[in-house]
């Protein structure tokens, strides 16, 4: 039996570059992990393998940057206390289109306290985003939803492994650089690669050449899927080949990668978004960090990150020390706050359009 869990030494120096370090569309994405992490490729593809069987990680996969392939926003969700969890259920269980399900909460009562569940939502273009929340909001009995889209995106990786021996206040030497939301086409024969590209890995799938059975089934010949896929690349549509760790629920014997998820909130002055989204995305403890804007109901939030960890005291003092540099660059903030995530549910936004057709035909039936 291999060991399966996270901390194993191997299986971080694995996952340490396996989370988030492997940018672009790679021919052989094991080979690459394995020359960086300084493991043998064998090795790590049985280590990944075992992990994935163990639900250490729970899914393996070629990541999209999906907000130019499709609609895609964070939206806050007020609902009735006895309906929200069956919410919940429906958005992770029905709705193919949405991807983070979480629960938030503040210790505070506090502006949008009382939006508690959120969501990440991706309507394929050709469809209408707001309407799509409004089916949602049908079907779960919302009282209320606030829709809002990235309009610049500071931070996007995981690294929950290397993220936990970092000191509060750690930064990078530069700002972060915001990357536009920008909106891209496909040809058929494009989406029929990005397709089977974005498909999660089964643990037998971990192996050398792991794309050529993905080409077949797409029809087309490897040179053929390598060609699209560096292509897709070169046009900031395919983000990183990634291990995605079980980050939320504690593995079979009860160790855990994070316990507590925050959301932070910053309301900067208009015309100061991208400054400050770079400053406080430059902050090495962030996995996100976007520019979005979040209306009255939050007081004009407009700059958004999230952070992870197992200590909650930690990641407020994490909080802190960006607060401090925002003060230092003469940023002011009107307002700031932390949303907890609770009960979690994470799966992949699907972009198809024909899928999207096809379940909105569906939802319209029943």
């Amino acid at each position: 039996m291999l060991p399966v869990e996270h901390n194993d030494p191997i299986n971080a120096k694995i996952l340490a570059i396996s989370e988030d370090k492997i940018e672009g569309f790679e021919r052989e994405p094991f080979d690459e992990i394995a020359r960086r992490s300084g493991v043998g490729a064998d090795v790590v593809m049985a280590r990944i393998a075992a992990m994935l069987r163990a639900g250490t990680i729970r899914r393996v996969r070629q990541t999209l940057l999906a907000t130019n392939l499709a609609q895609g926003a964070l939206v806050a969700w007020k609902v009735a206390e006895d309906k929200i969890d069956p919410a919940f259920d429906w958005m992770f269980q029905r709705d193919p289109f949405s991807g983070h399900v979480v629960l938030r909460s503040t210790d505070t009562i506090s502006a949008g306290s009382d939006y508690k569940l959120w969501t990440t939502v991706k309507v394929p273009r050709g469809f209408s985003f707001e309407a799509h929340c409004e089916l949602l909001a049908e079907k779960v009995g919302a009282e209320r939803f606030r829709i809002m889209p990235a309009k610049g995106i500071f931070t996007l990786g995981v690294g929950h492994v290397r993220r936990k021996t970092i000191e509060p206040g750690s930064k990078a030497d530069q700002p972060a650089r915001m990357i536009p939301v920008q909106f891209v086409n496909l040809s058929d024969a494009e989406w029929s690669v990005l397709l089977v590209l974005k498909r999660e890995f089964t643990p037998e799938e971990i192996k050398p050449s792991p794309w050529v059975a993905r080409a077949n089934e797409a029809g087309v010949s490897a040179e053929e899927l390598y060609r699209v896929a560096e292509e897709l690349t070169a046009r900031k549509i395919i983000g990183r080949f990634s291990t995605f760790l079980e980050h939320v629920k504690p593995s079979a014997s009860g160790v855990r990668v994070t316990r507590f998820n925050a959301l932070f909130h910053w309301a900067v002055p208009r015309g100061r978004e991208i400054e400050a989204g770079g400053e406080v995305g430059r902050h090495h403890i962030l996995t996100h960090c976007y520019w979005r804007e979040a209306g009255p109901e939050f007081k004009n939030v407009n700059i958004m990150a999230v952070a992870h960890g197992t200590d909650k005291q930690l990641l407020l003092d994490h909080k802190a020390a960006i607060d401090r540099h925002l003060r230092s660059c003469d940023i002011p903030v009107s307002y700031t706050n932390v949303f907890w995530g609770g009960r979690s549910e994470i799966k992949p936004s699907e972009i198809s359009p024909h899928i999207y057709h096809d379940w909105l035909s569906e939802q319209l039936k029943s």
